[in-house]
């Protein structure tokens, strides 16, 4: 193969691989209530069209040292599911999805820091608002209280993740998933 041709090749099919991982969009949605704990993880964006729906991985009551929430999958519209970083524990919910339209908001439920001597688990479920209104929660501890709902993509709707997780051992307390933001495109 000419060597023109090869690097030609390398520079279409990295291309398209770098595509998957960025994508422009136009506004990034937060609550104020997301955890204090643990470390930001990837942007990841549906390669095409946008998320309308959701699945959790949720570690069930420990008694010791619980998590809840530990990952958010987006299911999207073009068939993919993508996620940023997950906890260490849990199963995967069922999915969520909008009947019609995508995701627009969410609102993140959290269990404010309990102190040094109580057990922590930072946020525990989490709702989406789909386009026509409708309100999809997820399925999780219902310990703490949910925050105020998100801005709304202002064109578009959500297509893209980042997540804040603590799962380093060795420090007492896990918490998991502590904070998300979500990416709007048009």
């Amino acid at each position: 193969m000419d060597l023109s041709i090869g690097t030609a090749l390398f520079l279409i099919f990295s291309s398209y691989l770098s595509d998957a991982k960025t994508r422009k969009y136009t506004t990034v949605l937060s609550v104020p209530n997301g955890g204090p704990w643990g470390v930001w993880g990837p942007i990841e964006f549906c390669r095409e069209g946008h998320a309308n729906g959701f699945k959790l991985m949720v570690r069930p009551l420990q008694l010791k040292d619980d998590t809840s929430l530990n990952g958010i999958r987006l299911i999207c519209t073009d068939g993919s599911e993508i996620q940023s970083a997950l906890g260490r524990y849990g199963r995967w919910t069922k999915k969520e999805t909008c009947p019609k339209g995508r995701l627009i908001s969410f609102s993140l439920r959290v269990l404010e820091p309990q102190g040094e001597w109580v057990d922590d688990t930072s946020a525990n479920n989490i709702k989406f608002r789909c386009e026509d209104g409708l309100v999809l929660p997820g399925h999780s501890i219902d310990w703490g209280t949910y925050g105020p709902w998100s801005a709304i993509c202002p064109k578009g709707a959500i297509c893209g993740i980042q997540t804040r997780i603590d799962s380093e051992l060795g420090t007492g307390d896990i918490t998991g998933l502590n904070d998300v933001l979500f990416y709007c495109c048009d």
